[in-house]
């Protein structure tokens, strides 16, 4: 872990490269560095994962009457960053503000072209259960040794 989990209406598909955004989330993620100058996340630990909601209903729509005319087709994106503990607030308050940064960069005409409700939220919890298996952490360890 860390993962960093998009949720967005799927009306946001045709104007944004949803790739792209994952990516540049990804590359903030891991330039992140802690007070000794060390890497916030490890490399093989960093995911980003991003969902088009098919389904969804947006505050009213537009159906109270906005100034100017506007129409509805309302959207949101919503990302949640999960992360293990161990971390200092400041550290913690360091990852949030880079990664906002960068959200609000590449998704920034977005709330030029229409309405939409952008949260985020870094969870920190202790896990009932983990485990960790595969063979990428592995890859990039090879190099720190």
């Amino acid at each position: 872990m860390p993962h960093l989990v998009i949720l967005y209406s799927g009306n946001l598909e045709p104007a944004v490269d949803m790739t792209a955004v994952c990516r540049a989330l990804a590359d903030a993620m891991r330039k992140v560095k802690d007070e000794d100058g060390k890497a916030v996340f490890p490399i093989g630990g960093i995911r980003v994962l991003a969902y088009p909601a098919a389904h969804h209903a947006v505050a009213d729509d537009g159906a109270a009457g906005l100034e100017g005319g506007e129409s509805g087709d309302y959207g949101f994106v919503y990302l949640n960053l999960r992360i293990g503990g161990g971390r200092s607030a400041a550290v913690i308050q360091a990852a949030g503000d880079a990664i906002t940064a960068v959200a609000r960069s590449q998704l920034g005409s977005l709330l030029e072209a229409r309405r939409v409700g952008m949260t985020f939220q870094v969870d920190i919890g202790r896990e009932a259960y983990d485990v960790k298996f595969g063979n990428l952490h592995a890859l990039f360890q090879q190099g720190e040794k």
